[in-house]
């Protein structure tokens, strides 16, 4: 049964049984995917039975959980974490419930972390100053969210990852690059670029071959959604792009860079899996890597607001 931490995606499992139908083994298609024979055998056989339906996600729920908590036991905790104003720990001894179920029912209920509420009246005291509704496009190429992302230069032989904090390596003036990134809200497949500034030449040519990249794999794009930066909003050349391209422009409400948050949190995994995941010993070496993590991002890691499948997944579905 199919989940969020499944080995395999719907294009992988369209894949398997291509693959098998075309005449290869099960077990030189299994060895080709990373996955095992039964696996092969299981996919190939719901499609036979199910057709293209049977490739798709099942909920892991079980169909009945004589162990769940009782309407009566969660009404009982909530109560008791608004008289008491107390964590789990405190009210398992209270209540003689175990910590972790008084965490999960409060998880669910939604009930808002201590630090967050007044322990005297119970009231919210912080706000949050994003909405709780995700937003999201209903079509690839809807919207396109386009940042730049300023990194150091690594100097030749390694910085400081490599030889510690020393002087010599961080009196060394490198300069910077910047990584321009675009992510569609749709699919969040992502394109990027390591060029060498952020001027509105540079933005719009790099705009050109964004969505050249993403007209090839079938998406086109309609808008595009940038911060407040000249290169975007005065910059003559990228308004000529995005004419010329027929995309319509979008610009974040000044001072709410969240606006654009699927780019600021793909800039934060960018750094966190690539630009800072290894010591490199030169910068060469760490903008090559760039399209090989940029492949495993869009085609095998799993995200989140995915349920854990990769971007690709969406362009199969």
């Amino acid at each position: 049964m199919a989940h969020v931490n499944a080995r395999t995606t719907v294009y992988a499992r369209r894949l398997i049984v291509d693959r098998v139908l075309a005449g290869h083994r099960p077990g030189e298609v299994a060895k080709q995917l990373g996955v095992s024979r039964q696996t092969v055998y299981k996919w190939v056989r719901r499609w036979r039975a199910e057709g293209q339906a049977g490739l798709a996600d099942r909920s892991s729920r079980p169909h009945r959980i004589p162990r769940a908590t009782t309407a009566e036991r969660v009404a009982e905790i909530i109560a008791a974490r608004r008289a008491h104003h107390a964590g789990p720990v405190r009210l398992a001894a209270i209540l003689g419930i175990a910590a972790s179920t008084i965490g999960a029912v409060l998880a669910r209920a939604a009930v808002p972390r201590l630090a967050e509420v007044d322990r005297l009246t119970g009231q919210l005291l912080r706000g949050r100053r994003h909405s709780e509704v995700r937003y999201e496009r209903e079509q690839p190429g809807d919207l396109l969210h386009v940042d730049v992302k300023k990194l150091g230069r690594v100097p030749d032989g390694g910085g400081w990852r490599v030889h510690g904090r020393s002087e010599e390596v961080r009196g060394r003036g490198n300069g910077w690059d910047y990584v321009h990134v675009a992510i569609d809200d749709h699919t969040r497949l992502a394109y990027a670029e390591v060029l060498p500034d952020e001027r509105t030449g540079t933005c719009a040519g790099f705009l050109t071959r964004a969505v050249a990249w993403f007209a090839a794999r079938g998406v086109a794009v309609a808008r595009v959604l940038t911060d407040n930066a000249k290169s975007y909003r005065v910059g003559r050349a990228w308004s000529a792009a995005c004419a010329r391209l027929g995309i319509a422009r979008r610009f974040i409400k000044p001072g709410r860079p969240w606006t654009n948050g699927k780019a600021e949190r793909f800039n934060r995994t960018l750094q966190t899996e690539w630009a800072y995941a290894t010591a490199w010993s030169c910068n060469d070496k760490r903008t090559a890597a760039l399209d090989g993590w940029l492949t495993h991002y869009n085609t095998a890691r799993s995200h989140s607001a995915l349920g854990g499948h990769p971007p690709i997944s969406r362009l199969a579905a």
